[in-house]
């Protein structure tokens, strides 16, 4: 059974959708479509654009769901079931038909201006942390002084914590000590996916409520609950919830292919995926998309 999965913030590089304008009508209609929704010129930063600039928040969500989508509805083949990590859940979305193209930009660009608002409120910042038992790292996040907790459930082997600054900084001095292989502060603005992005969430929760959202044509394996969901009053809950929650993303992989799922293809930017899934299960069958 095929499974499409989108990636996240970070998947982004200069050039990024260039390919896919040239070869095909129906993406360069697309792009220009994006640029007359956010009203300025997008796609010329995804193709021009340098690192820094691509990395700007209300950039850099914008181009990679751009990039994504515009790809998926690309591809002769339609997916059984999807899944995307943290932002690439809005892809997701867009892919299995639950909303329009021009509502999902819509809802990222208010997503990344929710969000950059949340960072420059607080010093914060994420970290990954990598050779150590996700229970461990969850009992640790408990009994430290400040906001600190598991933003991101990569693999079995590889947590993101999430918080503030200090309470981020002096965990990662602790997991160390207790033998974590590697602890990495993260080059982020914020604090996704912890009670900082609270701000965010109230923000984003009118804009999702006020969408519609249709019954997809196949389960959406949202981040929250690492399941296959069809329901809309669900998936908007849930997607409102994914902003202060953890990504789930190799409980969700691993439901997946418990519920049948024997091949997964990347549709967008990167290969991020692809080596996050190698980890979770050196049997999955994971390929980049293309045209």
């Amino acid at each position: 059974m095929k499974a499409f999965i989108f990636p996240g913030q970070g998947s982004q590089f200069p050039g990024m959708g260039y390919d896919l304008y040239q070869s095909s009508k129906k993406a360069k209609d697309l792009f220009e479509l994006a640029n007359q929704i956010l009203n300025f010129n997008i796609s010329k930063i995804m193709f021009e654009g340098t690192e820094d600039e691509l990395k700007e928040t209300n950039v850099t969500q914008l181009a990679i769901f751009i990039h994504s989508v515009i790809l998926s509805e690309c591809l002769d083949s339609s997916p059984k079931m999807v899944a995307g990590h943290s932002l690439g859940e809005f892809s997701a979305l867009v892919s299995a038909k639950s909303i329009s193209f021009e509502d999902g930009l819509k809802l990222v660009r208010k997503r990344a201006e929710a969000m950059h608002l949340a960072c420059q409120q607080n010093d914060s910042t994420m970290a990954a942390i990598i050779g150590l038992n996700p229970a461990i790292i969850e009992k640790y996040c408990q009994e430290q002084n400040g906001i600190a907790v598991p933003a991101n459930y990569n693999s079995s082997n590889q947590i993101v914590i999430s918080g503030e600054r200090n309470a981020i900084e002096k965990l990662c001095q602790i997991l160390n000590e207790i033998g974590a292989k590697r602890t990495v502060i993260l080059p982020v603005s914020g604090a996704f996916h912890s009670p900082i992005m609270n701000a965010a969430k109230e923000s984003l929760e009118t804009a999702i409520n006020t969408t519609t959202f249709s019954c997809p044509i196949c389960p959406i394996y949202q981040n929250v609950s690492a399941k296959g969901i069809t329901n809309q009053n669900e998936l908007k809950k849930n997607l409102i919830d994914q902003l202060t929650s953890p990504v789930k993303w190799f409980q969700t992989i691993e439901q997946m292919i418990k519920d049948g799922a024997t091949e997964f293809f990347e549709i967008g930017p990167g290969n991020v995926l692809c080596g996050l899934n190698r980890r979770i299960n050196k049997e999955i069958k994971c390929a980049k998309a293309t045209l």
